[in-house]
This record gives structure tokens, C-alpha cells and sequence, in this order.
């Protein structure tokens, strides 16, 4: 498997990660839900190189996550807004910020805590079962391959010992 041909992997995750697969990906878009939005911000913010700022801020923009809004016209300055495509990262940002949390912080806790608008109370990300809605552990799933699945591809077994059983 190549860096650049992740995106033609039969493996939504490899498709997923040649979008937001690096660090500063990453780190962008929790600027943007910090709500940062012009690229003098994100370069200050980050401490990021302009040239790989504007890279990382093109792919997400060419892969639909990002889109380039007008503020100013004289000159033209533009600003960068999350997409429905982009929002919808929300879920897995928060669970890799929980996980962090968890077993990245030091004694002192979290840096910052997110707080829910409609009831008030701080949250952590709890994925759960789109049908019955009991929580998602991996010990709990199995694979199956889907209707993208190419020709003749079989998902993995379960071997019968494995970290994840434990």
C-alpha cells in the first residue's frame, strides 16, 4: 500500500486517511472547529510553515471538507469554512480528543473540556450501535465485507487468540 494511492484502497479508513492522515490535517481541523478561520490565524496558531499550511488547507479544500468564503474584496481575502463533508469529522476529532484526554494529559487533566449547548454538561465521545444504541467496544464487533467490497475480497477472520479478545 503507497501514501498517495490510499484514496483507491477498498478500505474507507485508507480512503479516509489520504484527506486527514497527517499531523498538521489533524491539527487544522481543530482549529476550525475552534472556530479559526483565516490562514494568518492558523499560522500563528499552529507555528506551522506557510507552504504547508497552504498545502494542508488545498487537499481539504479540492476534498470538499474545507470551502474558501469570501470577507474582503479589496484586496480579495478569503477565509476557510468547514463543509457539511468537514462537520461531519466532528465525531471522530472528539474521540480522538477523549482518547487523548484520557491517556495523553498529566495529572493537571484535560486542556480544554467541550460542553454541550442544549443541556450544559461536559461530554466525552461514546459511540454506540446506530440500531439498538447499547456502546461500541471492540470486543463487541465483528466484519463483513459490504457492497463496495471488490470482486472476490474476503474481510479477515477472527483469529482465534488475538489483543482484542483479552
Amino acid at each position: 500500500m503507497r501514501w498517495e494511492e490510499l484514496d483507491r484502497e477498498p478500505c474507507s479508513l485508507a480512503r479516509t486517511l489520504s484527506v486527514v492522515g497527517d499531523r498538521w490535517t489533524l491539527l487544522v481541523l481543530r482549529e476550525c472547529f475552534l472556530r479559526i478561520r483565516r490562514f494568518e490565524e492558523f499560522e500563528q496558531r499552529l507555528g506551522i510553515a506557510r507552504h504547508v499550511l497552504a498545502d494542508r488547507l488545498k487537499k481539504l479544500t479540492e476534498a470538499g471538507v474545507l470551502e474558501k468564503i469570501p470577507y474582503q474584496e479589496r484586496p480579495r481575502r478569503e477565509e476557510y469554512r468547514l463543509t457539511e463533508k468537514g462537520l461531519a469529522l466532528y465525531p471522530a476529532l472528539l474521540a480522538l480528543l477523549d482518547w487523548g484526554d484520557k491517556y495523553m494529559s498529566g495529572k493537571e487533566g484535560p486542556p480544554l473540556l467541550r460542553r454541550h449547548k442544549t443541556c450544559g454538561h461536559i461530554v466525552h465521545a461514546v459511540p454506540s450501535c446506530s440500531e439498538c444504541g447499547e456502546p461500541l467496544d471492540a470486543r463487541a464487533m465483528t466484519v463483513e465485507a459490504g457492497p463496495g467490497a471488490p470482486a472476490g475480497f474476503v474481510a479477515p477472520q477472527r483469529p482465534s487468540k488475538s489483543a482484542v479478545d483479552k
